[in-house]
C-alpha cells in the first residue's frame, strides 16, 4: 500500500481546507507514491522522532504539529527544523502533519479531550464560518436518480451528524436550442427544445467541491451541464473549534480540578479564581484556545479547559467562568492515541506505532 492511501483517508476525515490560514498541514516531506513500511505517530516531529522512525523501520511519520510553519530558504542544519527535514530526506522518510484541520472536526482533537473528561451531549463550541455551499442542478427526468446518486456518493447532502442523502427536488421544464457544432443528447440543431427536468438542490462542504463537480459531469447526460453554486450563511454544526459538553453529574470545583488533573494526566493546572459553584458544563480546546473564551462564556460553560494563556489574559475570565490552563502538550497529548485508533481501524494490516519519545519541550521542577 502507498502512503497516499493513508493521506487520502485522513483528509476525508479532516480535509486540508479546514486548516487555519497560518497552518501547514499536509504532506511536508516525501513522495505520496512511496510504499509504506511502517507508520510512526507523534504529537511533534523532531530530529529524535525521525531517528526513531529510522531505527524502527518506519518511512512515514504522522504528527499533529507541522515541523515547518513558514518557508525555509536554506537547508544547512542551523536549527532543529532544518536538521529534521534534512534527516527525513536523507532517510526517505515522509513527514505528514494533521493539525488545525483535525482540531476543526467532530471526532478530532477536541472530541478526544471531551471524551477523556467523560463529557456528554458534546457539540462544537464555535462553528467555522463559510464552510457550507449549495449546488442547484437541472437534470432531465430520465437521469434524475443517476445524477442524484452520484452527488450523494461524492459526499453532498450531509446535514449534521445523523442525516445524509438530503436533497430538494422541483419539477419543471428547461428550454434550449442546440447551435451548429453542438452534439445534443436531446433535440436537433437549430430547433428549440422544451424538456421536462428536475431541479435538484444539495448542500455540501467546500472541501468536496472538485470531487462533486467531477461526479456531476460524469453522471449528467447533457453536453453542457446547467448548474449554480451558492455560498451559504448556515453553520456546519460538525465543523469548528473547541467542544462543549456536560459532566454526567455536577462536581464541586475542587473535585473537578482533581478530576481534570487525573484524567488528563497533568502535572499542574494554572487557573483563575474559583467561583464557589458546581461545575456542570465544560468547554475544551486543545492548544492555544484563548480566542474561544467568548464562545465558552456564551455556551454557559462553568470551566474552560485549554492552554497557552498569558498572564493578563487570565483577567478576561472576569468572574464569569474558570479558565484552566493545562499546558499545550498536555492538552493535546491524546491526539497520538486518536490517530493510532483512526489508522489501525481503517488499515489493520500494517504496523502503526506511537512514539516513545517525550516531545514536550517544557519540563517541571517540583
Amino acid at each position: 500500500m502507498k502512503i497516499k492511501a493513508v493521506i487520502q483517508y485522513l483528509e476525508q476525515l479532516a480535509p486540508l481546507d479546514l486548516q487555519e490560514s497560518y497552518d501547514n498541514a499536509g504532506l511536508i516531506v516525501g513522495n505520496a507514491d512511496q510504499e509504506i513500511t511502517k507508520v510512526l505517530i507523534s504529537l511533534d516531529c523532531t530530529e529524535e522522532v525521525v531517528q526513531e522512525a529510522v531505527d524502527k523501520g518506519c518511512n512515514l511519520v504522522i504528527s499533529h504539529h507541522p515541523i515547518v510553519f513558514k518557508g525555509l530558504k536554506k537547508f544547512n542544519g542551523k536549527n532543529y527544523v532544518e536538521r529534521t527535514v534534512i534527516k527525513a530526506i536523507e532517510n526517505k522518510i515522509a513527514l505528514y502533519a494533521i493539525h488545525t484541520n483535525l482540531d476543526n472536526v467532530t471526532g478530532g482533537v477536541n472530541s478526544k479531550i471531551a471524551d477523556k473528561l467523560g463529557l456528554v451531549n458534546q457539540a462544537i463550541l464555535e462553528s467555522k464560518p463559510n464552510v457550507l455551499r449549495k449546488m442547484v442542478v437541472f437534470v432531465p427526468r430520465s437521469h434524475v436518480e443517476e445524477v442524484r446518486t452520484a452527488l450523494f456518493d461524492a459526499g453532498a447532502g450531509q446535514i449534521g451528524r445523523h442525516y445524509d442523502q438530503c436533497s430538494f427536488n422541483t419539477a419543471g421544464y428547461g428550454s434550449f436550442r442546440p447551435l451548429a457544432g453542438s452534439a445534443p443528447t436531446i433535440g436537433e440543431i437549430g430547433t428549440q427544445e422544451r424538456v421536462e427536468e428536475t431541479r435538484i438542490e444539495v448542500i455540501y462542504t467546500r472541501s468536496i467541491e472538485r470531487k462533486l463537480l467531477l461526479s456531476l459531469y460524469e453522471a449528467h447526460p447533457y453536453e453542457e451541464v446547467a448548474y449554480d453554486l451558492f455560498d451559504l450563511q448556515n453553520t456546519a454544526t460538525e465543523i469548528g473549534a473547541g467542544m462543549i459538553g456536560n459532566l454526567s453529574e455536577p462536581m464541586d470545583e475542587q473535585d473537578f480540578l482533581a478530576y481534570l488533573k487525573a484524567n488528563l494526566k497533568l502535572n499542574v493546572i494554572r487557573h483563575t479564581a474559583l467561583l464557589g459553584k458546581k461545575v456542570s458544563r465544560v468547554a475544551v480546546c486543545g492548544g492555544a484556545g484563548g480566542f474561544l473564551l467568548g464562545a465558552a462564556k456564551r455556551s454557559g460553560a462553568d470551566f474552560f479547559v485549554t492552554a497557552d494563556y498569558k498572564y493578563h489574559e487570565f483577567f478576561d475570565a472576569e468572574g464569569e467562568i474558570v479558565i484552566a490552563d493545562t499546558g499545550h502538550f498536555e492538552s493535546e497529548q491524546f491526539t497520538q492515541e486518536l490517530l493510532y485508533d483512526i489508522i489501525t481501524k481503517k488499515f489493520p494490516n500494517f504496523a502503526t506505532l506511537t512514539t516513545e519519545i517525550d516531545t514536550n519541550p517544557i519540563k517541571y521542577y517540583s
